[in-house]
């Protein structure tokens, strides 16, 4: 099942009615939301890990508070440490009624840097993921809206939303398992109820058509020669209006040579290549990669893209953070890799040898991890 499918119940659905429309919340598995991100987590993060700012902020009321009031500093190997959460002095401020707020835990907490992982892969869109944990009766931020979309998950407690979305206000309240969307720009706040609350955002920073097309007229804006304009064209403007009107033709003319499939093409790599690494238990399997087999049990990272790209007798992977360049004979083997979450070297439509090494390779690069044998 999709990342999106679990948060969702049905990503098609989804994407057909919701996306980028309407609020929507619905009920899912309340321990499977609680595995991304747990009150026991959320404690063991505050409390008893070196974590540091900006990495957490404390919020009462609206108001930020100053670092001083929750940090301290330290030295390792003679080397100062400035930031460091003050478990103690934070759990007093939380039990004053500051909410803690954990920002960037997809680049930190494994659950939350496998989904975002996911999620990116299958929406195309730039994720980030947040929590909050809001004391009984409390609030953090008032009335507000995002620059991104937003999907809360509520994995523990319940907290009432005040929603200011354009079809009217809604109150909805959340309880562990509910999840809910938010469209870009929603006005919205919470506090929450008789206990406790935890949730995680997601934030999906979309890019957009204009971006897109931007992007894809910026060579050719770059081919406009970068002299400087002529001395004297605040009294004669029609001078600049002329010149101005030449390298407008000349884009106009270019325009048409733009091949939109080349251009879908470059945005695909752009974003591809651009995403940080998902290499966790990379040392380990590469250790062992000596030793796999054609029986070996291997498995896709999640989260881990793989694009196939055509170039003649070469194939171009493209593996998020890196590219492969393989023989084009390889491509019905990939094909079966990207197919299939598990699978042994054997499966591979290749010669025993030539699926060993290619499964190795993918080892290697992170597209696959193996999977101890029971």
């Amino acid at each position: 099942m999709s990342a999106l499918d679990r948060l969702t119940g049905d990503a098609q659905t989804f994407r057909e009615k919701v996306w980028a429309s309407r609020v929507h919340h619905h009920q899912v598995d309340p321990d499977e939301l609680a595995a991304y991100l747990s009150l026991e987590d959320a404690d063991r993060l505050l409390t008893s890990t070196a974590i540091r700012t900006p990495e957490v902020r404390l919020v009462r009321q609206g108001e930020v508070l100053p670092e001083s009031a929750y940090t301290r500093g330290a030295t390792i190997t003679g080397r100062a440490l400035t930031g460091l959460v003050d478990g103690r002095k934070a759990v007093e401020e939380f039990r004053n009624g500051a909410t803690v707020v954990f920002q960037g835990l997809h680049r930190s907490f494994p659950p939350l840097v496998e989904l975002i992982a996911e999620l990116e892969t299958e929406l195309g869109h730039p994720c980030q993921a947040n929590a909050y944990l809001t004391p009984p009766g409390s609030q953090g931020f008032g009335v507000h809206s995002d620059t991104h979309d937003v999907f809360v998950l509520q994995t523990a407690g319940r907290k009432q939303w005040e929603l200011h979305p354009p079809e009217g206000e809604e109150h909805p309240l959340l309880e562990p398992g509910h999840v809910m969307y938010l469209p870009t720009g929603t006005p919205h706040a919470a506090r929450a109820q008789d206990t406790v609350s935890l949730h995680v955002t997601i934030g999906i920073n979309q890019l957009t058509w204009r971006g897109l097309v931007q992007r894809a007229l910026a060579s050719l804006a770059n081919e406009v020669p970068d002299d400087h304009l002529p001395a004297g064209y605040l009294d004669d403007p029609q001078t600049l209006a002329h010149q101005i009107g030449r390298h407008l033709s000349d884009i106009a003319d270019r325009l048409r040579d733009i091949d939109p499939a080349r251009e879908a093409e470059r945005e695909v790599r752009r974003f591809l290549t651009s995403r940080p690494p998902r290499l966790e238990g990379a040392l380990v399997d590469g250790l062992a990669v000596a030793d796999l087999d054609d029986d070996t049990l291997l498995r896709r990272r999640p989260g881990a893209p793989c694009v196939l790209v055509d170039r003649g007798e070469q194939l171009e992977v493209l593996l998020g953070d890196r590219t492969l360049t393989v023989p084009a004979r390889l491509r019905e083997a990939l094909e079966v890799v990207r197919s299939h979450d598990r699978l042994r070297p054997r499966d591979l439509p290749l010669d025993e040898q030539s699926r060993v090494v290619l499964a190795r390779r993918l080892v290697r690069e992170g597209l696959l991890r193996t999977v101890p044998e029971q």
